[in-house]
């Protein structure tokens, strides 16, 4: 504990960071533990729910797509198998996941805490961000067990999973853009969340997550790639992950490129709402 202490004192001197925002991220980071604490309180299996939940889809969906409809598919280095199905599947599955959840929570992070909405000192700008960090801690959990069955499967790990962290910001500055978005709106109109139930499942067909790019006819595939973000994420996870070589790099950064304007735009929206939150709440 003291070391960790001592970690963070050092990171606070090399990093140009004032102390107004380093008590705001001491903030957020006792937020998002005290979140996932309460999320599986009292429960038996705790922190393992995320995974069994994650597993749970995608045997449906290796079940669905796999064995019922019989999709094929092809990797370099992997056998032609259900388990092969399984493991891209999981791959592109996990950022979904993350994405999905990560949004649908933090579209009612405003209107859940009147309360905190209500003090003058609390930095509403951190309610959004809560749950969207605590999902992608809980899909931390599936990327571990991924991992650990394609070094079983393929007796190696590939070096470019180094490059994880980096379609991480992209992901999580979309998932951010959107979630400020949707948190701001959800105060005035509270049809938002309902209506994103329905967004993100017609947005999950539409990616090739659940079934290859390949059966996309050829015409709409460019557009799939470059205008759908989320299309350009689960490939490169795949890429990294699976493959061991980026194929993707111009999608990855026209998606990197959408989600920073996502995100901007969504923030401002947000800030410029968040003075009436109060009055409405």
């Amino acid at each position: 504990m003291r070391r960790a202490v001592r970690r963070a004192g050092k990171l606070r001197r090399i990093l140009p960071i004032n102390e107004q925002l380093w008590a705001k991220l001491d903030l957020l980071r006792t937020l998002v533990r005290r979140d996932l604490e309460a999320r599986y309180k009292g429960s038996i299996l705790g922190n393992l729910w995320p995974l069994l939940n994650q597993l749970s889809q995608l045997l449906i969906y290796t079940y669905v797509f796999s064995i019922v409809l019989r999709v094929k598919l092809t990797l370099t280095g992997l056998p032609e198998n259900n388990f092969t199905f399984g493991l891209w599947l999981f791959a592109g599955l996990l950022p979904w996941i993350a994405f999905s959840g990560g949004l649908m929570q933090s579209a009612g992070s405003v209107v859940g805490q009147p309360n905190l909405v209500k003090k003058v000192v609390f930095p509403l700008a951190l309610l959004p961000l809560v749950p969207i960090l605590s999902t992608f801690i809980e899909s931390s959990f599936g990327l571990m067990a991924l991992i650990f069955f394609v070094a079983l499967t393929t007796h190696t790990l590939h070096s470019t999973m180094a490059l994880l962290p980096l379609i991480w910001l992209t992901q999580l500055l979309l998932t951010a853009g959107l979630g400020y978005l949707a948190a701001g709106l959800t105060v005035f109109l509270r049809d938002i969340p309902q209506s994103l139930v329905v967004i993100l499942n017609l947005w999950l067909y539409l990616t090739p997550i659940v079934y290859p790019a390949t059966a996309i006819p050829e015409q709409w595939r460019g557009w799939v790639f470059w205008l759908n973000p989320m299309t350009a994420i689960a490939e490169v996870y795949r890429d990294l992950i699976l493959v061991g070589e980026v194929t993707h790099w111009g999608e990855w950064g026209v998606a990197s490129a959408i989600s920073i304007t996502m995100f901007c735009f969504g923030f401002t929206v947000y800030k410029r709402l968040r003075p009436a939150f109060a009055d409405v709440l």
